[in-house]
């Protein structure tokens, strides 16, 4: 069985936070919920300035705190390695947000969208998939990758920054740049984490 995983090079992120809309567009998700999105920071002084960009996601650990802290198990990881939530069975006590050392899950508070109470058809069409007083999180786009398509954040980037695959074949581009270096951010939380960076 595969175990996805994704390598970020941000020596070729541009900021541009074409994978932030793709995704948003791709899960509709409500105002102030990004399930990827692009940390920024500047260094340096000028005249010798420059900006650094960190995409971020859920990290899909392979032991994901997130799971173990869920009261009513509606969290789980399956088999490919992808960390889901099931809608049905989150209570939305929020502790699995408390647990992740990666801020990678969000509460869904209410259906309000960008214009108030009044949603427009496609705020209806998209936020009939969520359920209020739940977590929303990245899933790798499971809908896609039924359909053996990457995940939006993958295609949509304009720089081709994202890899992804399965980190458990050898042959896989995913596996190579893991062994060339990439690496995961807070390796000290122990969550082994399935999105790897390269670094400048």
């Amino acid at each position: 069985m595969a175990r996805f995983g994704m390598v970020i090079d941000t020596g070729r992120c541009v900021g541009c936070d074409a994978c932030t809309l793709a995704c948003k567009m791709q899960n509709g998700t409500p105002p102030g919920v990004l399930l990827s999105r692009v940390l920024e920071k500047e260094e340096g002084t000028y005249p010798q300035v420059k900006r650094t960009y960190l995409p971020i996601l859920c990290f899909h650990c392979d032991a994901p705190p997130c799971v173990r802290a869920c009261p009513s198990n509606a969290l789980s990881k399956r088999p490919d390695g992808v960390v889901e939530v099931d809608k049905d069975r989150c209570c939305g006590v929020k502790a699995c947000m408390a647990a992740c050392p990666y801020d990678a899950l969000h509460f869904y508070e209410d259906q309000e969208g960008y214009f108030g109470k009044n949603l427009t058809p496609i705020e209806r069409y998209y936020y009939a998939r969520h359920r209020p007083g739940t977590i929303l999180k990245c899933d790798f786009c499971s809908e896609r990758l039924m359909r053996g398509v990457s995940p939006a954040c993958v295609e949509a980037c304009p720089v081709s920054c994202r890899y992804f695959g399965d980190v458990e074949d050898p042959t896989s581009q995913v596996s190579q740049l893991v062994k060339k270096g990439a690496r995961p951010v807070l390796p000290e939380a122990g969550t082994n984490p399935s999105v790897y960076y390269l670094f400048k």
